[in-house]
């Protein structure tokens, strides 16, 4: 291990050591980010949703989120949920009722028969909103499995993921992390895959896209998912052998023309294997041959304004890594 190595493990034990919140009572957790290596979309269901095959991946970039019972003579009426901006991330405006974590919070309690949802969340956002990257579906997993805990439940009671389920179709793979393939709307997970290692080039334009105008966009040109794309899905054992597909993408490119712009040049750069929009965007992730060319990207993309960051694929996924004092 290099000296470098070693002085970044050692500040961040450091830092861990010394975290306020931990004297204070607060759960900290991790709430990765993700993307979707393949997003086949289906028919529109009577129900509303789209029938979805899809094979998500964990990347090594997380919001924090911190979890306590709400201080005594605090007598909200729910959840208690604070956005915090880091870095070139802004927390989005959300008032608490209407914050995803604070519904899984709520729908928990709904499950389990009913708990003091008293909790109060501090959030802090380094996964950007309307990216297509999970950011809010993760920090919900996160607040379940803080909930969870402060209830008492065991970490693997069913409820958790049965609530995952049914407030977001992405929101219990966050609880299983790491790669999988999964079918119904996205909620229903089939299998596991080994995870990659290789390193990823995240950039995003100002705005976003509407998920709902993508999938009207979509349904009014819908593109088939090629039978040779399905069966490599079936047949994969590990990310790496996933072909990067998004039958959603276009219609967002339709809607954010920007976007396409994005994923050409992203294309063109130097080491860069394949590109692809993340969900309905407005994020475009590129696979780079290494984590040097991927910062490359990413400081060739700042210089065009846009919002960038380099990371990697890993087997993260939405956990607790300390407990309160208090």
């Amino acid at each position: 291990m290099s000296d470098n190595t070693t002085n970044i493990t050692a500040d961040a034990i450091a830092i861990q050591e010394k975290d306020a919140f931990r004297s204070q009572g607060w759960l900290k957790l991790v709430a990765p980010a993700k993307v979707n290596l393949n997003l086949s979309i289906g028919a529109r269901r009577e129900d509303g949703y789209h029938d979805a095959m899809t094979v998500m991946h964990a990347l090594n970039l997380h919001d924090i989120v911190y979890a306590r019972r709400a201080l005594p003579g605090i007598a909200p009426d729910g959840p208690i949920v604070r956005m915090v901006s880091c870095g070139d991330v802004t927390a989005p405006d959300i008032p608490a009722q209407s914050n995803i974590a604070s519904k899984a919070i709520c729908a928990l309690a709904d499950e389990i028969g009913g708990s003091d949802v008293s909790i109060e969340l501090r959030i802090e956002k380094n996964i950007p909103a309307e990216g297509g990257l999970g950011g809010g579906s993760s920090d919900a997993a996160a607040a379940l499995i803080a909930a969870a805990h402060l209830w008492g439940l065991d970490a693997g009671h069913p409820a958790i993921e049965a609530t995952a389920r049914k407030i977001g179709s992405d929101v219990a793979f966050f609880l299983r992390g790491g790669c999988s393939l999964h079918k119904g709307t996205g909620d229903e997970f089939v299998r596991a895959l080994a995870a990659s290692k290789r390193s990823v080039a995240l950039v995003k334009p100002a705005g976003g896209v509407s998920t709902a105008e993508a999938y009207r966009a979509f349904d009014a040109n819908p593109l088939p998912t090629p039978e040779d794309i399905k069966e490599n899905m079936e047949r994969a054992t590990s990310a790496d052998e996933i072909r990067l597909f998004n039958n959603l993408a276009p219609a967002s490119e339709g809607i954010m023309p920007e976007l396409a712009e994005i994923r050409e040049w992203l294309k063109a750069q130097p080491n860069v294997e394949d590109a692809l929009l993340c969900g309905s965007g407005a994020t475009t992730f590129a696979v780079c041959s290494d984590f040097a060319s991927a910062c490359s990207v990413v400081s060739a993309a700042r210089k065009r304004g846009y919002w960038a960051r380099a990371t990697s694929f890993g087997s993260a996924r939405a956990m607790m890594i300390s407990q309160g004092d208090a």
